[in-house]
């Protein structure tokens, strides 16, 4: 993502966990050396919201895009530590930093309570089974990321949530096109792919404090997906229950 953001003029800074990591980074911003910061922080040492602020303030951030988690590395404790814990850090950070305008988290597109009106019972059966399987320590720290973000967005006066969600991932080379917004419950989508989809919805203006968008590969190119969806109002948080999110929040915070 980091070239496309660079060849759109946006200022990088890339957080990277280890200093070794560095010249794959620099070298992917080799056109545009002028607009990258890399800042070396592990992700599992922020702990608190303060931890992630700091990372924040030195970044001069206007927009925060997570795409970090523990790849099922680790165990279940890693996977809570990064994908969940120090991801509300960094939103409640995001939250409480006026200067932050969108915060773009990639989650997964099985990430909800509730049934997508669309899917058929069969295509909801399958995901549950997913989730509460294969992914049963993943699906609660994504879903509790997703909607920490959407909670705070809704509450914040500055800050648009994007929480792009996206088949199983490949590492083909990009297409170009996709299927986003209301898709069918399971398929693909290369990294690459995802990347030019996030990089577009970060340059575009959204109406609403939040938006949840499944995507997976498709026939549509992503200038017209990402701008048909936005014309469109399209949110794929239809279905799930907003005001008991909002609730179950607010009395976890207490």
């Amino acid at each position: 993502m980091t070239p496309l953001l660079l060849a759109n003029s946006w200022r990088v800074t890339s957080v990277i966990r280890d200093e070794s990591q560095k010249d794959e980074v620099l070298s992917a911003a080799k056109e545009h050396p002028e607009l990258i910061d890399v800042l070396v922080s592990s992700l599992e040492d922020v702990k608190t919201q303060a931890d992630a602020k700091k990372i924040i303030d030195q970044s001069r951030a206007s927009c925060v895009v997570w795409s970090a988690g523990a790849g099922g590395k680790g165990g279940p404790g890693r996977t809570q530590a990064i994908d969940r814990d120090s991801c509300i850090h960094f939103i409640k950070a995001a939250a409480s930093t006026p200067s932050v305008t969108k915060f773009l988290l990639v989650s997964y597109l099985g990430s909800r309570r509730n049934k997508a009106p669309w899917w058929s019972d069969e295509e909801w059966a399958a995901t549950e089974e997913v989730n509460n399987g294969a992914l049963k320590s993943y699906y609660p720290a994504k879903l509790a990321a997703d909607e920490s973000l959407t909670a705070a967005a809704g509450r914040s006066e500055h800050l648009q949530a994007i929480v792009l969600r996206p088949g199983s991932l490949t590492d083909d080379k990009a297409v170009g096109k996709v299927s986003l917004g209301r898709t069918k419950a399971r398929g693909t989508i290369s990294r690459a792919d995802v990347a030019a989809v996030a990089t577009r919805l970060l340059d575009i203006d959204i109406a609403g404090p939040f938006t949840w968008l499944d995507v997976l590969e498709g026939d549509e190119p992503v200038e017209d997906a990402v701008q048909g969806v936005v014309e469109e109002k399209v949110n794929c948080i239809e279905g799930e229950d907003l005001i008991g999110l909002e609730r179950s929040l607010t009395a976890e915070e207490r």
